[in-house]
């Protein structure tokens, strides 16, 4: 048993293990039971469903990116694996293309309801969707991979 065990402070590979399913088990939780789940509560309206959920979404992100931060520090630490940094940059690029490239377009659209416009439904949200998808495929991909390496 080495240093880092026998103090019960957790290795690299231990750290990557929990910050990715926390983040796994985040995402599955708000995008795919909330998100839909609300429209379907008695009295939500697409305006006031969209106010939470940009609020929701506004706060998950902002744990998401701190997630990806400590994903990251914690699998430099673990000496990784060519496919754990591999996957780790890619859940980290698809959270950046959501923040940097997707939510703009969503929040702005979401502008526009709010102030009482009629719109068609949008790719942008399309394009969300997806990007949730594979950062939940990907995310699961490296926990399980991190849990077969040891990094």
């Amino acid at each position: 048993m080495n240093a880092l065990h026998c103090t019960g402070i957790m290795s690299g590979p231990a750290i990557a293990v929990a910050v990715t399913f926390v983040w796994l088990g985040m995402v599955l939780a708000i995008s795919f039971l909330e998100a839909p789940l609300k429209f379907r509560a008695p009295g939500v309206t697409v305006p006031l469903g969209l106010g939470i959920g940009r609020l929701v979404f506004r706060a998950l992100n902002m744990v998401e990116a701190v997630l990806a931060v400590a994903l990251v520090v914690a699998v430099v630490l673990a000496a990784p694996t060519v496919p754990v940094v591999v996957l780790t940059a890619v859940a980290v690029l698809l959270l950046a293309l959501q923040l940097g490239v997707i939510r703009p377009v969503l929040n702005r659209r979401s502008d526009r309801v709010l102030a009482g416009e009629t719109l068609p439904r949008s790719r942008a949200h399309l394009l969300y969707i997806a990007g949730e998808l594979a950062k939940v495929a990907t995310l699961l991909a490296l926990g399980i991979t991190v849990l077969g390496s040891g990094a």
